[in-house]
């Protein structure tokens, strides 16, 4: 699946989906009591983009990590000095509370990630690591020109020849969509792909985000449909070991 990888074992391709759901844990619901609007908005969660990604990931039969623990507790894709981890509902939580988030929510995830990955790597696989996510069509009065697009740092030579082939993949079964490259984010800003460059070589990961329109999975026949184009396209790819 790498775009240079003419021989060894198949790449091992890993899906995360961090912003799956809404859900608020219990012992935290009074800190969230009358903001269900919010909860169910894109602020709470990414809509749509876990049926992508379990559509995905059934459809290229690969393991999935996800977390359906609403952003606004914690977001799992950030890092944690990072200004927007924590949101305006627990910012002001004591150190300890934070540490106990931090402990139960984000580490455990993060965790699983970069240990499945370390796993394949010392097994001999190079990883493929998309991370599925969804962004609204409008912010802030304005418009958002994509409908799926592929964020990748641009400057590590290997993932972006990885996007280039991918989006000519999708381009071919859907060319009447939009793919544009790292927007509405840049692929190399913070995030959970950009940490874990960090810890694995080029030669050995690959970090790629998807995001997908929100106004084009908002049902669940639409999920699936996303989803099998993301595998039909990347299945496609020449020279890619997936079958």
């Amino acid at each position: 699946m790498f775009p240079d990888d003419q021989h060894g074992s198949p790449a091992f391709i890993l899906l995360t989906c961090e912003h799956g759901g809404r859900d608020v844990p219990e012992a935290y619901k009074p800190l969230f009591h009358g903001r269900k609007a919010i909860l169910d908005s894109h602020r709470g969660y990414d809509v749509g983009a876990l049926g992508v990604a379990l559509r995905l990931a059934s459809r290229l039969s690969v393991p999935i990590v996800f977390s359906t623990t609403t952003r606004l507790l914690i977001d799992l894709n950030r890092s944690l000095d990072q200004p927007d981890t924590y949101s305006e509902f627990t910012s002001e939580l004591s150190s300890d509370e934070r540490s106990r988030i931090e402990s139960t929510f984000y580490q455990p995830y993060r965790t699983s990630v970069a240990t499945t990955i370390a796993s394949a790597i010392t097994a001999g696989r190079r990883v493929l690591h998309l991370g599925v996510h969804s962004c609204t069509d409008v912010l802030h009065g304005e418009q958002r020109e994509l409908d799926i697009s592929l964020l990748f740092d641009e400057s590590r030579v290997r993932e972006e020849r990885f996007a280039l082939r991918y989006r000519n993949a999708l381009t071919r079964f859907a060319g009447d969509l939009r793919y544009p490259f790292n927007t509405p984010y840049k692929g190399a800003d913070d995030g959970l792909t950009s940490t874990l460059r960090g810890q694995f070589p080029e030669e050995s990961y690959l970090g790629i985000e998807i995001e997908v329109r929100q106004g084009m999975i908002l049902r669940p026949a639409e999920q699936r449909a996303a989803g099998d184009l993301l595998a039909t396209a990347l299945q496609s790819i020449p020279g890619s070991s997936i079958t």
